[in-house]
Parts: structure tokens; sequence; C-alpha cells
């Protein structure tokens, strides 16, 4: 069994999805780096040593768990303890179509054209929709492909536009046929 998880891709991708998916089966505990990146959602970062020192107490809390999201220059000192990644890509298109859909269950109105969350949905998209084709200089496939390249566990791709199911499945495949 891997005991620890790391589960990455683009915004969208569904990597939060995953992650709970998989911890209903699993016997692992779930976290997902949003809830250490953000100090309020969204809208204020934490600085980066808190980020750390509260990711590393809670996973040194417990003996098997899955972290899903991105962490990426905050986080490279836990590249380490992953047993495995899983990351996940699907197109483009797809993906910012559940950003939006995501975007208005949250927020509703407010990101519509006048709404008082509307310029900030419109950065997000924007930015959402740099990660097939940017640099090094955000978070994109680019990124992601270089920090896996130097990753001491293996990865386990998923791309593509699977379900939910569909892709526990690939992860509980992977795992049982390399357990150790």
């Amino acid at each position: 069994m891997k005991n620890n998880i790391h589960i990455m891709g683009a915004s969208g991708a569904g990597t939060s999805t995953l992650g709970s998916a998989l911890a209903e089966v699993l016997p692992h505990a779930y976290f997902d780096t949003d809830d250490y990146y953000w100090a309020t959602k969204f809208t204020k970062k934490r600085d980066i040593p808190d980020r750390r020192r509260m990711l590393e107490k809670d996973l040194s809390q417990n003996e098997n768990w899955i972290l899903s999201g991105a962490l990426c220059g905050w986080g490279d000192h836990f590249r380490s303890d992953f047993d495995l990644v899983v990351f996940l890509w699907i197109p483009q298109d797809i993906r910012l179509e559940r950003l939006k859909q995501r975007e208005f269950q949250r927020y509703g109105n407010e990101i519509v054209a006048g709404g008082s969350k509307h310029e900030q949905y419109k950065a997000f998209l924007e930015w959402a929709a740099l990660y097939d084709s940017a640099g090094m200089e955000v978070r994109s496939k680019t990124l992601h492909e270089s920090w896996m390249a130097n990753l001491p566990c293996p990865v386990l791709r998923i791309e593509g536009d699977y379900s939910v199911k569909e892709r526990v499945n690939s992860v509980l495949e992977y795992l049982s046929s390399n357990s150790c």
C-alpha cells in the first residue's frame, strides 16, 4: 500500500474531488493544499512558513494520507514524503467549463457583469486558461512536468475526461498491482 499519495493537476482537473473520493475507500486521511495556502479562502494567501508548518503538523499526525492540490514551489520539501503522485489532466475546454460552473455554484450572481466578484472571476479564469500553454512562471503543465521529473516516487498519469469512479478505479488498480 502506498501510504502517502499526492494528487496534482490544473485547477478544475478534479484533484480535490478525486482525493476526497479516494479517502472514502482507502484508510487515508484527506487534506487539500487550499486549506493551507489560503488564510482567507481564495482572497488572502497565508505566509509560506505558516503553510508549511500547518501541513507538516497534519501530515505527521497520520500514517496514511492523501494530499490534493498544488504545492510546487512553496511545498517542494514535501516531495520526499510522497509514495505516489497522481497527475490529472483534462482538455482545457472541459476544465474551464467545470470552473465556470463551480464558481457560479460558489458565488452565484456575484460573478456576472456588475457583480462584486466579477473582476476576480475574470482574472481567475484568465489565469486558469494559461495552464496548458504557459511556462514555468505560473502554475502550468510545464511547471508540473518539470516538478514531477524530480520526484523520488512513481507518478500515475490519468489524462482525459474520466468520471470520478473511473479515476478512483485507476488509482485502486495501480495500488493493487504495485503493492509493496
